[in-house]
């Protein structure tokens, strides 16, 4: 992201006639180390139009990539420009996202009307599969569906994962470890 936030910064730049860091402290750019982290910014982005009231329903939010995924799965397809789904993480995982689409529906599905109490229709309080094979508890969910960006700085996922990210960065301190802990087990 660095490398790419660089290219973009110094194009725009050079149009504009101006120095300075393009995307300022606005936009974020996070490492997911692990499922449940994917699981979680894939949905956060997908429900920011509804967050915005943008759009009434997560399969309204135009240029989100549910919607995409909806229309092709409608036809019997799969998104050519969006990483699939490949179903449950296991090993010699095929190349794909780690849960299955109507599993990531649901979940969103659940998630956003949690989100939005005055929507008509009331969701049962059972989990989703994804959240019990995740291990995340419904509470520590929302938090992440809503405040993602505020729950991790650079990257996200379980504290394991987090070590070695720092471990790899040569980072001295691991952030984001008590929001892990909190939030992931």
């Amino acid at each position: 992201m660095r490398a790419l936030n660089e290219y973009i910064a110094r194009a725009a730049n050079k149009e504009d006639d101006c120095t300075g860091h393009f995307w300022e402290g606005r936009f974020k750019s996070q490492a997911l180390l692990d499922e449940s982290a994917l699981a979680a910014c894939m949905a956060y982005v997908d429900l920011n139009p509804v967050r915005a009231k943008i759009a009434k329903t997560p399969e309204a939010s135009d240029h989100a990539s549910i919607k995409y995924r909806i229309n092709a799965a409608r036809l019997g397809k799969t998104p050519k420009r969006l990483m699939p789904f490949a179903g449950n993480p296991r090993q010699e995982m095929p190349h794909g996202l780690p849960f299955t689409l109507p599993d990531y529906l649901q979940l969103v599905d659940i998630t956003s009307r949690y989100i939005h109490p005055n929507k008509r229709g009331k969701v049962q309080h059972n989990l989703p599969s994804i959240l019990e094979r995740l291990n995340i508890e419904q509470e520590h969910w929302l938090t992440l569906t809503t405040q993602f960006e505020t729950c991790f700085k650079h990257a996200a996922g379980k504290v394991t994962h987090l070590e070695q990210y720092a471990h790899n960065q040569h980072q001295q301190r691991v952030q984001g470890r008590q929001s892990a802990m909190r939030l992931l087990g």
